[in-house]
């Protein structure tokens, strides 16, 4: 590589709009490699400009440095990434964004049933577990994540909804 191929610390935070010790925490999570001058500053390969934009991407839609330690992983080392090389993480950074977004839209369509219905009816509630049957299911919330409620075992014993006992 040139000299002119390598970027400051400083130069890579002004192009990436980074603050300096973001990039030195990101280094120590093993997300950048940058080399040691002779006079030991750090000094980054300019690929890591797109590394360190993907980086915040993934982190604005929420995803653990772990995680884009993962996906960063499957990068190259020793060589810049190539477009197919992003295209390849981009396509599996894609699918689990697809993911996202439909889960998150079928939660919304659920809670727009929910929150503010007016309903008042435990009985007919969606959210309503009595006996917590739901657990029997998994952890968190069941029905606003999708599962059918069971149908009540014994319905004498349920709570009445706050309408019906008016």
């Amino acid at each position: 590589m040139r000299a002119s191929d390598w970027l400051s610390i400083g130069q890579l935070a002004e192009r990436t709009g980074l603050s300096v010790s973001a990039i030195r925490f990101y280094e120590t999570k093993g997300l950048v490699t940058p080399r040691r001058s002779p006079g030991g500053n750090r000094r980054f390969p300019r690929s890591d400009i797109r590394r360190l934009s993907f980086i915040i991407m993934a982190q604005q839609f929420g995803y653990a440095i772990s995680d884009i330690a993962a996906m960063l992983d499957s990068l190259p080392a020793g060589r810049t990434p190539t477009k197919r090389d992003w295209t390849r993480i981009s396509r599996g950074f894609r699918e689990a964004l697809d993911a996202r977004i439909d889960a998150l839209s079928a939660m919304r369509d659920r809670l727009d049933g929910c929150i503010g219905c007016g309903c008042l009816s435990l009985t007919s509630c969606a959210l309503y577990n009595p006996k917590d049957r739901a657990a029997l299911l998994g952890p968190g919330p069941r029905y606003v994540m999708g599962d059918t409620p069971a149908p009540p075992s014994d319905s004498g014993s349920e709570p009445e909804s706050p309408s019906a006992a008016e």
